[in-house]
């Protein structure tokens, strides 16, 4: 194997072969950051001793999170989680910002703000061309990106922490089905926070697939967006059940859950109509409990934080990381978790 040489770490670090001299030789006149980031290269490379490898400075690492604004609790569950996560990493700093949810503009010019500005950034956001051009753009700029909850395609950023949206929708519609029945025949309704997210549409389809496969007497009848907003998702509810009284069962694939089950209750639909929800929130969990949802698809806030953690983190450490997924889960009352 070559021998590593100063040139090689000064290429790997970004930075000029003088001030590779500098920080290796303790002369000064490199910034903390700098310094870090030779030593994290030197000690990668395999220049350094392994005594000074394991004494050497931690690279100091910027992260934004940035959310959609709204009623949902699972966005609510994923800060809580950053803020219990992120201290448990040395020299990491992590902060957390809500945008208008649904204006792709304020987004991109949030995400266009932030270059140069952090090392890392986690967003749920829409798959528009607007936010996409700006991750493109903050990528190019030299930061680290990941994607959580709801993918952006054509973006070159580190991986999507998430679940597979097409298959969690397929074991809703499955669910549906036998919670009906074999040969059942009913009305089904279909609620997304937004189809412009790229999640909630891959969920629909795959919703939409396994009825049209497997359950063909069950009618997609309704398919509503209520904006990740709990009072919006109420009153459609409500005007739902006027419209079809003998509706049989309701599938919720974004926010806005808390929203339709109080609408069910109003018009005491709760224990008659099957419904099948996202994410085990605490609100979620009480509506189990008492019978209003009958089963939730967990994708657990607690394990996409670690992840997007753990991959930015080592991005801009140089350290290598391999993401691991979360799984998709089905909670009943049954099988509540007690964490």
């Amino acid at each position: 194997m070559p021998r590593v040489t100063l040139s090689d770490i000064a290429e790997e670090s970004g930075v000029s072969l003088a001030t590779v001299d500098r920080v290796l030789n303790a002369r000064g006149g490199a910034s903390k950051r700098t310094q870090a980031i030779v030593q994290a290269v030197a000690a990668r490379l395999g220049y350094l001793p392994e005594v000074e490898r394991q004494e050497q400075a931690l690279v100091p690492v910027r992260l934004m999170f940035l959310f959609p604004l709204g009623t949902n609790a699972f966005v609510r569950d994923l800060q809580d989680q950053i803020r219990l996560q992120a201290p448990q990493f040395a020299e990491v700093e992590a902060q957390i910002e809500t945008i208008a949810g649904f204006d792709p503009a304020v987004m991109a010019a949030r995400l266009k703000a932030l270059e140069g500005r952090v090392d890392g950034v986690g967003v749920l956001a829409l798959d528009h061309p607007l936010v996409r051009e700006a991750l493109r753009s903050l990528v190019a700029a030299g930061t680290h990106v990941v994607t959580i909850g709801s993918d952006i395609l054509q973006v070159p950023h580190l991986g999507y922490i998430g679940i597979d949206d097409a298959q969690a929708g397929r074991l809703a519609g499955y669910m549906v089905g036998r919670l009906l029945g074999r040969g059942a025949r009913g009305k089904v309704a279909f609620f997304a926070g937004s189809l412009a997210y790229r999640g909630h549409q891959e969920r629909e389809i795959g919703f939409r697939q396994v009825l049209t496969q497997d359950f063909p007497g069950l009618e997609i009848v309704e398919c509503r967006e209520v904006q990740e907003n709990r009072d919006r998702a109420k009153a459609e509810l409500i005007a739902l059940v006027e419209r079809h009284p003998d509706l049989a069962a309701v599938y919720s694939a974004g926010g806005g859950t808390a929203g339709i089950a109080a609408g069910l209750v109003a018009r005491s639909h709760d224990q008659e109509i099957v419904f099948i929800a996202h994410d085990l929130t605490g609100s979620n969990k009480a509506l189990l409990l008492n019978g209003t949802l009958d089963a939730v698809i967990d994708q657990n806030a607690r394990v996409e934080i670690r992840e997007a953690l753990n991959t930015l983190i080592n991005a801009t450490r140089q350290h290598p990381y391999r993401m691991v997924p979360p799984r998709l889960q089905i909670i009943f009352k049954e099988n509540l978790p007690g964490d």
